[in-house]
């Protein structure tokens, strides 16, 4: 069951990177189905309710942290709340990592954007408007992939994924 579990965050995950690779957004209902998979796996991982609660506060505390940034500008609201949803499966000190992680990928990612959109698009990607959207000079950055590859490089080192693991 937590294997199903933790697959399902796995792909939730890679749906919201592709959701935003191609629409530039992260809708809500992602977010709430990695809060939801959390609330049924951490119980059964073997996690005390004080242990669940430090995860719950980190997600909160990150999502204060996000919405801040949001409200600068640095990040689109999707973002804040994906961030977020993946620090609760963190917890603390995981959310750390994850934030390392994502960091690391966001930025390789930006610097990836910044120096394809120096050059012409290719002709066969003009027609793809999610391809356009992206390599369109002065573009957002679907940071939702950074977030993505953060939470699944760090997540195997959470105390979630080892309690579970230590289960059996």
């Amino acid at each position: 069951m937590l294997s199903l579990l933790f697959m399902g965050f796995a792909l939730t995950m890679l749906i919201s990177a592709f959701y935003d690779m191609a629409t530039m957004t992260i809708p809500n209902w992602i977010s709430g189905v990695l809060i939801v998979l959390f609330m049924i796996a951490a119980p059964l991982s073997g996690m005390g309710w004080s242990a669940i609660g430090l995860h719950v506060l980190v997600g909160f505390g990150a999502l204060a942290i996000t919405v801040a940034m949001f409200a600068f500008g640095w990040v689109g609201g999707g973002d804040a709340k994906l961030f977020a949803a993946a620090a609760l499966w963190m917890g603390w000190p995981g959310a750390l990592m994850f934030a390392a992680y994502a960091a690391l990928a966001g930025g390789v990612l930006t610097i990836v954007l910044l120096l394809a959109r120096k050059y012409p698009m290719p002709s066969h990607l003009q027609s793809w408007k999610w391809s356009a959207r992206l390599l369109k000079e002065g573009g957002d950055v679907p940071y939702g992939i950074g977030i993505c590859a953060g939470a699944l490089l760090a997540f195997p080192e959470t105390s979630l994924f080892l309690t579970a693991n230590a289960l059996g």
